[in-house]
């Protein structure tokens, strides 16, 4: 396994929308489990998506505390409530905001097999959900904040 550079709030990769995996197969569990270790080796890291090391494929790695969670192709399929939050990103450290988010969603997805999956989170699950599944569509946590926390 391997470390993957990060890609920073001004890099336009960011902003691009990232391509429906067609085949889950040994490149992109290779490529799940970089990501994996990237996360795991970067400070304050919960989740990352693929944009965030300059892969423009919709994957996604999660671990709340709860253990590592690979998403393949993530969309969110229900919302319900919202919540006020506070998120930072790895892709723009030392920024922090106050954003709203859905209290409660869930999602569709392959796992690393392949297999489709449905997972619904809440709090900060469903936070951290929205919050990776937007950098696949170009979205950063910035363009949705209300308030900066300095």
């Amino acid at each position: 396994m391997a470390l993957r550079q990060l890609r920073f709030s001004d890099d336009e990769i960011l902003r691009k929308k990232s391509r429906v995996v067609e085949v889950v197969d040994d490149r992109i569990r290779q490529i799940l489990n970089d990501m994996a270790d990237t996360m795991y080796n970067t400070e304050n890291g919960a989740g990352l998506a693929a944009p965030q090391v300059g892969i423009l494929k919709r994957l996604v790695v999660i671990d709340m505390g709860q253990g590592l969670i690979k998403l393949v192709n993530p969309k969110i399929i229900s919302e319900e409530g919202s919540q006020e939050v506070i998120e930072g990103c790895l892709s723009a450290p030392g920024i922090w905001g106050k954003l709203t988010r859905p209290a409660k969603v869930t999602i569709q997805a392959l796992n690393e097999n392949g297999e489709e999956i449905t997972l619904t989170g809440a709090g900060d699950l469903a936070k951290c959900f929205c919050h990776e599944i937007d950098h696949l569509d170009g979205v950063l946590f910035t363009d949705l904040v209300t308030e900066y926390i300095k």
